[in-house]
């Protein structure tokens, strides 16, 4: 019998700056209770000092986030929310309403942001109501990256840094097509994981160390 099954990927930078593959594995269902038997493991194997978690807003996901790593905030993908808000958009629209939707995570603090989203949310409330719902009801929760105004917002506000694994473990895995087990899916990624793996680890700090060692030294403080 086949059947559809997910792999969820887990990555992260450590405190050198670089970043890791920290899980592999299969789900047989996105639920609250297999995200929090996932982040389990993480922390049985030593994960810790989790300040920011970016994803999309599967409920149960965030909600295995925030119980699994107290005082860590949770990051919405900007580019996921984006499209969550203009799926509600006229398609002679998009592309004019994305261009401003975007000049909100370019804001240089969150009070600018904040203030910018505002006065978006009032322009377009009577034009895109529900795109304007989905994005007052998001918006708080796609600016946490602000809280670390010392590291590069493109590289804290999304999810791209999963994208691009995620969109070549896609490519390989529709040459073979059809697995004849779970194992031998889990195999070919792993492989593919570990090459990425070991490139991070040979190329140079995705943050720089002094950054995290800064924020770390605050966190101790606080």
């Amino acid at each position: 019998r086949v059947c559809n099954m997910a792999v969820h990927v887990v990555c992260g930078v450590n405190l050198e700056g670089k970043r890791e593959v920290l899980a592999v594995e299969p789900m047989y269902e996105e639920s609250e209770a297999s995200y929090t038997a996932l982040f389990t493991g993480l922390k049985k194997r030593g994960l810790k000092n989790v300040w920011l978690a970016v994803s999309d807003a599967h409920q149960g996901l965030v909600s295995a986030i925030k119980k699994s790593f107290v005082g860590c905030s949770w990051q919405r993908c900007k580019v996921h929310f984006m499209r969550n808000i203009l799926v509600h958009v006229p398609a002679k629209d998009k592309e004019s309403f994305a261009a401003k939707l975007k000049q909100i995570w370019q804001q240089p603090d969150y009070e600018s942001a904040k203030r910018y989203a505002e006065l978006l949310i009032e322009e377009y409330e009577a034009r895109f109501p529900k795109a304007v719902e989905v994005l007052a009801n998001g918006l708080e929760d796609s600016l946490q990256f602000y809280g670390f105004p010392e590291i590069d917002a493109k590289k804290i506000s999304s999810t791209n840094m999963l994208e691009r694994l995620h969109k070549e473990i896609r490519r390989r895995s529709k040459v073979v097509g059809i697995f004849p087990s779970m194992d031998s899916y889990i195999r070919l990624i792993s492989c593919y994981l570990i090459e990425y793996a070991e490139d991070w680890e040979t190329s140079k700090c995705y943050i720089r160390k002094e950054i995290l060692q800064h924020i770390l030294a605050r966190r101790n403080a606080a």
